[in-house]
């Protein structure tokens, strides 16, 4: 089995992906890096964070090889959920989490992201996003994804805000979801890694924490853009429960 830490970009994707590679890993599963050296995986699985990019077909069959050679790991993506990976999902041969926050707060945080990209030369999804229409293009596209994972049953959904405030809860939810056993001393050691302040002061390649402030939108965005944020959202924070 392996397993996919999907997120809503800027909504602690990193940390969530992350969390769930070291919980695998200190329960005797494989270091995903690794996996990816070792079967040449180079081509599919990129970046720090190990991101398959697309779910197609060719991408998952070439990492369920080595799944089903008896490795157990994590993989992230962004993408949304695909026939073949609903299938794997009904199979049982992948096991999926997915991380979302208030859109209009990950909006914020994808357009100072660009900001900070296109300062330093970089070439990324997010140094396109060079205005608020743009970024609201982008966080659309974003939402029907979110919608996709989060209709599924198989998937455990947590909110980035409800990682934040009540970690402990939420990570052991996690951990239960992945088959770990919390009560082992290394799996208790990764759960106390990853506390909101230990992660965010760690410096540790790959998690994305930088702000992470919730609701910081209302102080950056004018009222016209706050409307705009309810007119394209508005359903998605009513469904999952976010003040308008």
């Amino acid at each position: 089995m392996f397993y996919v830490s999907v997120g809503m970009p800027r909504a602690g994707s990193g940390w969530h992906y992350n969390l769930m590679h070291d919980l695998v890993v200190a329960a005797g599963g494989q270091d995903a890096r690794q996996v990816r050296r070792r079967y040449h995986l180079g081509w599919t699985l990129t970046a720090v964070n190990c991101n398959i990019g697309t779910l197609a077909p060719h991408r998952l069959l070439v990492v369920s090889v080595p799944a089903l050679l008896g490795n157990t790991f994590v993989i992230k993506a962004h993408a949304g959920p695909t026939v073949s990976a609903r299938l794997l999902l009904r199979l049982g041969l992948l096991r999926a989490a997915y991380i979302y926050r208030d859109p209009r707060d990950a909006l914020l945080s994808a357009l100072e992201h660009g900001e900070r990209s296109r300062q330093n030369g970089q070439r990324n999804a997010f140094a396109a996003l060079t205005d608020f229409e743009s970024g609201l293009a982008f966080m659309r596209h974003y939402i029907a994804i979110s919608e996709a994972w989060l209709a599924l049953p198989q998937v455990l959904a947590t909110r980035y805000e409800d990682l934040l405030t009540h970690y402990d809860a939420e990570a052991n939810r996690l951990a239960v979801h992945l088959g770990v056993d919390t009560t082992l001393p290394s799996v208790r050691e990764v759960l106390e890694r990853y506390r909101p302040r230990q992660a965010s002061r760690s410096g540790q390649r790959g998690l994305h924490f930088r702000k992470g402030k919730t609701g910081r939108f209302r102080e950056v965005f004018t009222p016209r853009q706050q409307e705009a944020c309810l007119d394209a959202f508005r359903l998605y924070l009513e469904r999952r429960g976010y003040a308008l």
